[in-house]
């Protein structure tokens, strides 16, 4: 099992309740990261569901999360011949921390037309793009982030002004992406309001949606996150990820809170 499979491991302990645990390592600050936390949700559906694969999932973060077991109480919703839909609540310390609803289907079976109004960008490969966003992170111990412009700002440099980060994204040991680490991937960039206001004490994520289409080849992800409009501290994200077939295998959109640091 890679790194990622071992700490976004869960076991059933009773019907409908599964238990996993929070690992160091993927903390942004004190706090794991969002959507590490979101994959181990996805990796109880997984477990739980007829149907093995994420096809839309949505989670509000109604309490910041901490090191340690978190227990994921699953509710089935309905279950249909292509798709099951059902919910997770994960709690910890007795206290419902993230809130999880999601669609569930089988990927390889998806047929239909296909169409896009956006051609996947032109980057220049991994080994060309520089390492992205803070190094000194905990999450960067497991997460390896390659971005092709825009990183001036994390050496204290001016922001750009476009809201935009593009490049690549890996798990840094190495390993394969799959359907359940599209989950994660899709909350790995540096937020793009670092590019318009500078680097910000804190932007929490409030709620976070990654539609999975496919799943991805092996090799790094290349993505893009975007946002288009703050207003009085709320911004949105717009996530793009293909991977290294140039399919696009994954679409996101996050809410999120920006919190400048109080002038002394």
């Amino acid at each position: 099992m890679s790194q990622f499979e071992t700490e976004t491991a869960v076991h059933q302990q009773e019907d409908n309740l599964w238990v996993g645990e929070l690992h160091a390592g993927w903390r942004i600050g004190a706090v794991p990261n969002g959507g590490y936390v979101l994959a181990v949700a996805g990796r109880v559906l997984r477990e739980a569901l007829p149907h093995k694969d994420p096809l839309a999932v949505n989670a509000f973060y109604l309490a910041p999360t901490v090191l340690g077991p978190v227990e994921c109480r699953v509710q089935p919703l309905r279950e249909g011949r292509n798709t099951t839909h059902a919910t997770v609540g994960m709690y910890q310390e007795g206290e419902l921390k993230v809130q999880v609803t999601a669609a569930y289907t089988t990927l390889a079976n998806l047929e239909g037309p296909s169409w896009s109004a956006v051609e996947r960008p032109a980057y220049p490969p991994w080994d060309q793009c520089n390492p992205g966003g803070d190094s000194k992170l905990e999450f960067r111990q497991r997460i390896d982030i390659r971005l092709m412009d825009d990183t001036d700002v994390f050496k204290g440099g001016t922001p750009s002004g476009r809201g935009e980060f593009r490049g690549w994204v890996r798990h840094a040991d190495g390993a394969d992406p799959d359907a359940i680490a599209l989950l994660m991937f899709a909350d790995a960039f540096p937020p793009p309001v670092f590019n318009i206001v500078g680097l910000a004490g804190w932007v929490p994520t409030i709620e976070l949606t990654v539609q999975v289409r496919a799943h991805p080849a092996p090799g790094p992800l290349q993505a893009r996150l975007f946002s288009r409009h703050l207003t009085d501290g709320v911004i949105e994200e717009d996530g793009e990820y293909w991977d290294s077939a140039g399919q696009l295998v994954a679409v996101s959109r996050q809410t999120a809170k920006v919190r400048l640091p109080k002038p002394r």
